[in-house]
């Protein structure tokens, strides 16, 4: 590879002393720079690798024509030009193209504003979708509502997507935009849709209604309401109050608001306060409402009417009717009570009762009886009762010696009642479980057993009666029979088995148990 080149070096010398002599004479100036390009690229194309061998040939073929001083005429000329016109075709390197014109950035994207207050306005903004020639900052304007001059608010680039204009004056209406700035000058401007008015941050308003609050608020009648309700909203929020659509009374309600809260206050609650009570927070536009209703409840006032419907033998049937006040709350049962004319002593009958109509039973014969039906519900009992105008009485048995046409009264026989036999064969409701041991260590036998007259339980091994062995505790408890073996022994398996019995039968149930020997291996074994 290194011999290659060594000739064509010489060939591109004299080639050049060949290409300088046309340039010397006065008649052809023009042909002269153009054959020149050639001849310079004749050693550029000499050092590439591929184009080694067409070079040459081309750079040896003028020099057997002649001496330098015969290439001096013109008609030489085309054979210097055709090497020239292969050079584009290899294309050579050309001179460095000048760099291209700087492009500005495209406008910045999303112009908001993240906070406003009395004195600044901070705002927001993303980088640009098309930088151009790069990106060297910001810059952010603005300008009053009405004037067309544009104030610079930032005296050097910005590089971040934030800004806070300062220094403003409260209630000026501004129009702002912003620029991206690069090589390529200024981009085109993005701009806020609306004019931004400099004052304090306005939140929407927002009621937190407690949540004791959300379905119902129920107080006794002369009790104190004192409900605060918070909420947030800035600047300071209007707050307003109605009662079932109206303006409330503030004779009777009291209302107290601050920046963060408001408070419904009533010393003494009245059944006029039930209502539906709603609160609205209101921000310039923007408002939120909360309703919550208030229940005052008090005690009924007694049943409508009570009436006795019929009454035989020691029974009476009594009917009555709802009463006409509830209390403002529903009416969750009834309280019945008799009367003898005899002492006037009111006893209870039925409480929480929740029909309108009862029978009452267990009278005594020959007494006569007034009932009186109290209404409730979850404050309490009525104070009053509705009485029954009509009495019951009670007819006693007319003596055998005493001859009538027709009977009176009745003759009372008890019921005769069977009594249920619950004699029963004993019956094992859980078996006993086949089990292992290990010797020395205490085990349990554990079964269960039912039957009327209470058994009488035994425990066998192979079914050899085990008796009072100390060796053995035998348990029964409620049913539950369980037998004890102390520390057993391998002489201690077998087939255990429990039996009970009684008047009406027996029943057994067995297991097997296993006691296992524990071998510990000597240390020669080990080994």
């Amino acid at each position: 590879m290194p011999a290659k080149p060594a000739p064509i070096k010489k060939s591109a010398k004299k080639a050049a002393p060949k290409e300088e002599t046309p340039a010397e004479p006065a008649p052809v100036p023009e042909a002269v720079p153009a054959e020149a390009p050639p001849a310079e690229a004749a050693p550029v194309e000499a050092s590439a690798g591929a184009a080694v061998e067409e070079t040459a040939p081309a750079a040896e073929a003028p020099a057997p024509e002649g001496p330098a001083e015969e290439a001096a005429p013109s008609t030489d000329a085309p054979a210097v030009a055709a090497p020239a016109e292969a050079a584009p075709v290899e294309e050579p390197p050309k001179a460095p193209t000048p760099p291209p014109p700087a492009v500005p950035a495209s406008a910045p994207q999303n112009l908001s504003v993240d906070d406003v207050n009395d004195t600044s306005v901070t705002l927001k903004w993303r980088s640009p979708e098309n930088t151009g020639s790069g990106l060297d900052g910001y810059t952010v304007e603005y300008c009053k509502e009405g004037s067309s001059e544009w104030v610079l608010a930032n005296k050097e680039l910005i590089t971040y997507n934030r800004f806070v204009i300062s220094g403003l004056t409260t209630g000026d209406l501004l129009n702002i935009r912003v620029v991206a700035v690069n090589a390529g000058g200024r981009s085109e401007p993005v701009a806020l849709a609306q004019p931004v008015t400099v004052r304090e941050v306005v939140d929407r308003p927002k009621v937190r209604l407690p949540r004791a609050l959300r379905s119902r608020c129920v107080k006794h009648v002369g009790e104190q309401i004192n409900l605060v309700i918070p909420f947030i909203g800035k600047p300071k929020p209007v707050i307003s109050w109605t009662k079932d659509g109206q303006p409330l009374d503030t004779k009777k309600v009291n209302i107290r608001n601050s920046d963060k809260d408001s408070i419904l206050f009533i010393r003494k609650s009245e059944r006029e306060d039930s209502g539906s009570y709603e609160m609205t927070v209101k921000v310039d536009s923007f408002e939120d409402k909360a309703s919550l209703i208030i229940q005052i409840v008090d005690l009924p006032g007694p049943p409508a009417s009570v009436k006795l419907v019929d009454s035989w033998g020691f029974n009476a049937a009594l009917e009555w009717t709802a009463p006409k006040d509830n209390g403002n709350t529903e009416i969750t049962g009834y309280t019945i009570q008799k009367a003898d004319k005899k002492t006037g002593e009111w006893l209870m009958v039925l409480e929480h009762f929740h029909r309108l109509n009862a029978t009452v039973s267990d009278l005594v014969m020959g007494n006569t009886y007034t009932f009186r039906v109290f209404a409730e519900n979850k404050v309490g009992r009525s104070e009053t009762a509705a009485v029954t105008k009509d009495a019951a009485h009670i007819q006693k048995t007319v003596p055998a010696e005493v001859v009538v046409p027709c009977p009176v009264g009745i003759v009372y026989k008890p019921l005769e009642y069977k009594e249920h036999d619950f004699s029963e064969a004993p019956k094992f409701t859980a078996p006993l479980s086949n089990r292992a041991a290990t010797v020395g260590y205490t085990t349990k036998l554990l079964c269960a057993v039912r039957g009327s007259p209470k058994p009488k339980i035994e425990w066998l091994k192979n079914q050899m009666l085990i008796g009072d062995d100390p060796k053995y505790r035998q348990i029964n408890n409620q049913g539950v029979c369980s037998l004890e073996i102390r520390k057993p022994s391998s002489f201690d398996g077998g087939v255990y088995t429990c039996r009970a019995k009684n008047a009406l039968g027996e029943a057994t149930v067995a297991c097997k148990l296993e006691v296992k020997q524990v071998i510990i291996p000597d240390e020669k074994d080990r080994k």
